[in-house]
């Protein structure tokens, strides 16, 4: 009998050798090759056209003029996101070469989907998930092909470019959507509501003895319930897991000196994927292999991450999917939303971590003295591990937000993440919160094709605003709630104000002449004594103002009824109240 068992195992055995071998990928066959857009989209096809478990579907389009696809890989042809939710499926979104020079995930997806095809056992894992690839995120930067980019990686041999066609970095364009790529994301991400997100990435910096590191999404940044479920479950599993496979892995070494100084959590705001993640309450992920270690590791280190944490969906499942329900519940509750964080420097974790000791000479270059690291004195040494942020600022968000129509690419992006919105059917006049933009800084120079705005200062009003018919409503207590609340509430890092989306109300469309307005703010200090007490006032708090005659009657405008409502008045308002309105 045992006899028996150990031929039909070889048999099986043979046959997924076999069968591995009719689908082999350009790096399974040149270990320092990644395959190219066009090689990646055929074996899909391929494999699609041979298999009823996987299929191949265009989903939108990309600044290039390609195609996005999706491959999906399931049982009992749950292939939308609405077959896969009735037949209770977790959902497992992964994404590769958002920054193509970062190839590793391409390949190890290929093999990894061959394989759960051809292997039994692996294709019984699927029984409860259903895995969505995207096989080559970046096209754009993906044809951009090249050899020297990447400065300094241990391979492959070519590889894409960073920027998109664009010249974006897609994995900063998840919330403005200046990219087609993103703006088909968003849309594909809400519709299939994945449990789970892996982004594949490769990362430079510290040298350090692990070939694979890995972000997960800030704890902090998510509601408890997820963020002690991955904290005591899924995370501790992963590490668990890649060191029993060989890939020992250590968080992400993000340091502002050299790793044994201490490493800190990644703060992944809205606008990176597993950010973006987080505003949708799914588990985010970022394994970050290391461009100093050869290709062939990072490809077969990144491809164990994939199965270890299909290992673990397939056993859990209903837990994480119970525990994203209670995410949902809870926030439905939630009033206050924190808005932004920052780093606790008086709390930390000790972490074991394998590096090499950081040294120091005089540069052959410049004299100077650099900073190097030598591989020859390994260590491993407790260090500091920073991962607790503090909530920073916090905001109530109202009843509902009125969105001017006008506002229309703000709207669209909405639409697109799923946010449920009615439209007023008459013009109405609404009392609400407003925010004006009393103070910003804005970055000096581009960043991702914008002036992004920082550290706002508001002043709020409650004043009587005319809406229009069409203008829209969004109700602030619906599933879409945190990425409501992070977009419209200027000072959230990543909100559409952040993004310059509100510029037009930062410049004055109506001003004064001087030499008319004199007569005019002689006669308006004579009936408005409040205006004149601060006038005076201002004068004898500063000299400079005191000397310029343009900047006191600016002073005197700015009061009066002449100064323009709309100036730096954010547009978009906040019903306090309940009120009955007439919707469309």
């Amino acid at each position: 009998m045992k006899t028996i068992t150990t031929l039909i195992l070889l048999v099986c055995f043979s046959l997924i050798v076999v069968a591995q071998e009719n689908y082999l990928t350009p790096f399974e066959q040149q270990s320092n090759v990644t395959a190219t857009y066009e090689e990646t989209i055929a074996f899909y096809e391929e494999l699609a056209a041979d298999f009823e478990e996987l299929r191949l579907i265009e989903v939108g389009q990309t600044d290039v003029g390609r195609p996005l696809h999706l491959a999906v890989l399931t049982t009992d042809q749950d292939f939308t996101p609405e077959r896969s939710r009735v037949n209770g499926k977790a959902i497992l979104f992964i994404n590769n070469a958002i920054h193509p020079g970062e190839a590793c995930g391409v390949d190890a997806s290929m093999m990894l989907v061959r394989d759960f095809l051809t292997d039994a056992t692996l294709k019984a894992q699927l029984k409860n998930l259903t895995v969505v690839v995207i096989p080559f995120y970046n096209i754009g930067g993906g044809l951009n092909r090249n050899s020297t980019t990447r400065v300094n990686q241990d391979g492959p041999l070519s590889y894409g470019f960073r920027g998109n066609a664009q010249h974006l970095d897609l994995n900063r364009d998840f919330i403005k959507c200046d990219s087609r790529n993103a703006q088909s994301f968003n849309k594909i991400f809400t519709d299939w509501s994945p449990d789970v997100l892996i982004d594949n990435h490769t990362s430079n910096g510290a040298d350090y003895q692990y070939t694979i590191s890995l972000i997960a999404t800030q704890h902090n940044k998510l509601e408890p319930q997820m963020a002690e479920y991955m904290n005591e479950k899924m995370l501790p599993f992963l590490y668990d897991y890649m060191e029993e496979v060989d890939w020992e892995m250590t968080p992400y070494v993000y340091a502002a000196d050299t790793p044994d100084k201490g490493i800190a959590g990644f703060l992944d705001l809205p606008r990176y994927s597993s950010g973006y993640a987080a505003l949708h309450n799914t588990f985010g992920f970022m394994p970050e292999t290391h461009m100093l270690k050869p290709f062939e590791d990072r490809v077969q280190s990144t491809y164990s991450f994939m199965r270890g944490m299909i290992k673990y969906m397939s056993r859990n499942y209903k837990n994480i999917q119970s525990v994203r329900k209670q995410a949902y519940q809870s926030l439905r509750n939630t009033t206050k939303f924190p808005i932004n964080w920052e780093l606790n420097l008086k709390k930390w974790d000790p972490l074991v971590f394998k590096g090499y000791e950081a040294k120091y000479k005089d540069s052959e270059i410049s004299g100077k003295e650099r900073l190097y690291y030598e591989r020859e004195e390994p260590y491993e040494k407790s260090i500091r591990y920073y991962n607790y942020y503090n909530v920073s600022d916090s905001v109530r968000s109202p009843i509902a937000y009125i969105v001017p129509q006008a506002a229309y690419r703000v709207i669209e992006r909405m639409k697109w993440n799923g946010v449920r919105m009615e439209r007023l059917s008459e013009d109405t006049e609404l009392t609400v919160d407003v925010y004006y933009i009393k103070n910003y800084e804005t970055t000096d120079g581009p960043y991702e094709g914008h002036y992004l705005h920082s550290k706002v200062e508001l002043e709020s009003e409650t004043e009587s605003v005319i809406f229009y018919k069409g203008d829209y409503v969004i109700y602030a207590n619906q599933p879409a709630n945190r990425y409501i609340v992070e977009t419209l509430e200027p000072r959230a890092p990543d909100s559409f104000f952040a993004w310059n989306f509100f510029d037009g109300i930062l410049e004055r469309k109506e001003y004064f002449s001087p030499y008319l307005f004199e007569e005019s703010a002689k006669e308006i200090l004579e009936f408005n004594s409040g205006i004149k007490e601060e006038l005076e006032a201002k004068k004898k708090e500063d000299k400079d103002f005191a000397k310029d005659g343009i900047a006191q009657l600016r002073f005197i405008y700015e009061r009066s009824e002449h100064s323009e409502r709309n100036y730096n008045r954010y547009p978009v308002g906040r019903l306090m109240n309940f009120e009955l309105l007439e919707l469309e």
